[in-house]
């Protein structure tokens, strides 16, 4: 750990650190030369890109065996968001870049309200767009960035390497304040393992390039993020069957999907559901309760309301607790 009082300290224009936080000298898995690429640079491009199509293969393979432990904090996430809860991201980097990426996706998605999916990213949000080197080395800037994180809150850092100190720090601090605590790396036995509740390893191997975590581990956490977050909608009530009930209609595009989503649940001609989407003040959650359960729009409000949002619940009121 690193005191308050003494930051590490930093190549004078660069940005290194010469006193690491953490010690790197053990070279991980995604750090590791990867034998089957071996001379890429002498190949010529279609020997390039089927390389690297090869090596993406093995991404899939290696969330499978994770898919369990998914599930438990997919459940979790859903059980915090439901009592009022948040789930925060936090990660550097590509791993920092996928967290606010899926955390912008999921308000015009499912009609998630801004807010209760938040990714925090090192170096603040300019790093979204350029790199802000050093950031990620410091732990202590992770812990302040988790003041917001309370006992109701999940919490999920996302480092490749596993090692990332404003990654572990964020979580560390985030675990103290009582918030369940999840990692998502591509190492086994690593710093930010150590300190979380839970970790999700999928083990990609070595990267095409040396130590380029921005594709085989980030696809792999792309994949993590997107079944976490759709899992959780889902538990939510925010999917009927396999389609988006909680649909926003701010645009074209999902005015549309909006249609079509209530022409397909209730089975109605496309004049039908204009008019009772108008009729349901362009609430598309408040007309398929309408239709599907024949009752007014107050009836369908009031059991949106006691089902937390959750569009099947609320259709079959018989399931809800009186």
């Amino acid at each position: 750990m690193v005191s308050p009082d003494e930051p590490p300290s930093l190549a004078p224009g660069t940005g290194a650190v010469l006193d690491p936080v953490l010690d790197l000298s053990a070279t991980p898995p995604t750090e590791a030369r990867n034998a089957a690429t071996n001379g890429i640079d002498l190949l010529p491009t279609p020997a390039i890109l089927g390389l690297l199509h090869a090596e993406d293969q093995s991404v899939p393979a290696a969330v499978r065996p994770v898919l369990g432990v998914l599930a438990t904090i997919v459940d979790e996430g859903a059980d915090r968001v439901r009592r009022g809860g948040r789930v925060h991201y936090f990660g550097a980097g590509s791993s920092g870049r996928i967290a606010a990426l899926d955390a912008a996706e999921l308000v015009p998605t499912f009609g998630l309200t801004p807010g209760v999916v938040v990714a925090h990213l090192a170096g603040g949000e300019g790093a979204m767009f350029r790199a802000v080197e050093g950031a990620e080395d410091n732990e202590q800037a992770g812990a302040a960035d988790a003041g917001s994180v309370t006992a109701d809150d999940l919490v999920i850092g996302l480092s490749a390497s596993g090692r990332t100190p404003y990654v572990v720090g964020a979580v560390e601090y985030a675990r103290a304040r009582g918030a369940k605590t999840a990692a998502v790396t591509c190492n086994l036995s690593t710093p930010l393992s150590d300190v979380a509740d839970t970790t999700i390893v999928a083990e990609v191997g070595p990267e095409v390039l040396s130590g380029s975590t921005r594709m085989k581990s980030a696809s792999a956490q792309k994949m993590i993020l997107n079944m976490i977050t759709t899992g959780a909608m889902t538990r939510l009530g925010y999917v009927y069957d396999n389609l988006m009930v909680n649909v926003h209609m701010k645009n074209a595009k999902l005015v549309e999907r909006g249609i079509r989503v209530l022409m397909t649940v209730c089975e109605i001609d496309r004049d039908t559901a204009i008019r009772t989407i108008k009729s349901a003040g362009k609430s598309i959650p408040i007309a398929v309760v309408m239709l599907k359960a024949n009752v007014d729009k107050m009836e369908a409000v009031r059991r949106l309301s006691k089902s937390d949002g959750n569009v099947r619940l609320a259709i079959d009121d018989s399931r809800l607790e009186i």
